[in-house]
């Protein structure tokens, strides 16, 4: 596996097709919104189907802080289309049948076996902001992302308002 994907790393481009069988790439959503990308083992399990309710049950959190959530897991285009539905789920299901994607990001295999499950908030500017990863504790990991993307917008506020409250002084000639 390749180097640890960590904050303020550049997250990496890719293109899955989701659910619909509809191609969507990481580079047309950065610059236009927050992305909480989370990895997850396997449709219809019942660990991902808390993960992913979860995530339902506060995407319109998401939405108002302005993020779009993606799933990925290896499960095929089919699967996450019966998954979605069955959820009912407002947001993408991308297959990456052949791991590249969950190889790009280094999510872990727990025990060497299954895939891990990890969230990452991708910032406007693509970079990582933010990294969970938790196999045991699926239900958390959308309120995670949720906590981690209000800290990060209180954190831009902030900055926004040092620098306007606070301009650079101009050095005094000697």
């Amino acid at each position: 596996m390749s180097r640890r994907l960590d904050v303020g790393d550049a997250a990496p481009s890719f293109t899955l097709p989701s659910q619909t069988g509809e191609l969507v790439s990481l580079k047309e959503i950065i610059g236009k919104k927050y992305i909480v990308l989370y990895f997850y083992p396997k449709d219809k399990t019942p660990g991902c189907t808390t993960e992913a309710r979860s995530f339902r049950d506060k995407y319109e959190v998401f939405r108002e802080i302005g993020a779009e959530v993606i799933g990925v897991s290896s499960d095929s285009v089919d699967s996450h289309r019966d998954f979605a539905m069955g959820c009912d789920l407002p947001f993408d299901l991308l297959s990456d049948a052949e791991g590249r994607v969950r190889t790009l990001y280094s999510v872990p295999s727990t025990l060497g076996v299954f895939p891990g499950r990890v969230t990452y908030i991708i910032d406007t500017g693509g970079i990582v902001r933010h990294v969970y990863s938790s196999q045991m504790n699926p239900g958390k990991h959308a309120e995670e992302a949720v906590r981690a993307l209000r800290s990060i917008r209180e954190q831009i506020e902030r900055e926004k308002n040092t620098v306007l409250f606070h301009p650079p002084q101009k050095p005094k000639l000697a």
